[in-house]
């Protein structure tokens, strides 16, 4: 095993909002993910949309100040039917990448999908699942109140699951990326099988 896999690092894990912010942190020891803390912010009593941006920066920054995060790990926005919402996420989204920036804090961007993929092995899994996932790989009981916590927590573990990866004999492996698929296909011939065109 190498030396490198032994290395502690916390993972700041954001699920950007302009009513709730979620946020979670955990601690990497090798294989092994902590559950360090995870909770909300609320804007919903804030009217001023730019005000809501200042309170997300500010917040994100304690956050970082607080726990001393080695990087975030952030939800991108999707698109939906409505292009104002998502604009707002968009500038939610980049107000915590400045406070990251501001702070020399390594960013990493998710998409929702990739997130609940990594999480309950499902892109469509609803947000209660993977609250419940996360509650049984984390060991912990409480139920926030606002789902946007376990979101928020859910990039975080996303993010560490991306560096870590276990082989079958219990040996952590870094994982190898990929010029493309060839590459891919050639380094892992054993676990790729062919299916002809019919």
């Amino acid at each position: 095993m190498e030396q490198a896999n032994h290395k502690e690092r916390i993972i700041l894990g954001i699920d950007p909002g302009t009513a709730v912010m979620g946020y979670g942190l955990v601690l990497e020891k090798g294989p092994k993910i902590e559950l360090i803390s995870l909770g909300v912010v609320k804007m919903d009593k804030i009217d001023d949309h730019m005000l809501k941006l200042q309170r997300i920066f500010e917040k994100t920054v304690a956050l970082i100040d607080n726990y001393k995060p080695d990087c975030l790990a952030i939800e991108a926005p999707f698109y939906g039917k409505n292009i104002q919402v998502m604009l707002k996420l968009g500038r939610a989204q980049g107000v915590c990448m400045a406070a990251a920036l501001s702070r020399n804090v390594t960013i990493t961007e998710y998409a929702p999908r990739k997130i609940k993929q990594s999480i309950t092995g499902n892109g469509s899994a609803t947000k209660e699942q993977v609250s419940a996932m996360l509650q049984t790989l984390l060991k912990f009981t409480e139920t926030p109140d606002f789902f946007d916590a376990t979101d928020g927590l859910a990039v975080a573990v996303c993010h560490s699951f991306q560096k870590i990866q276990v082989a079958r004999g219990g040996k952590v492996t870094s994982k190898k990326s990929h010029s493309g698929w060839e590459a891919f296909v050639k380094d892992n011939a054993a676990r790729v099988s062919i299916i002809p065109k019919k």
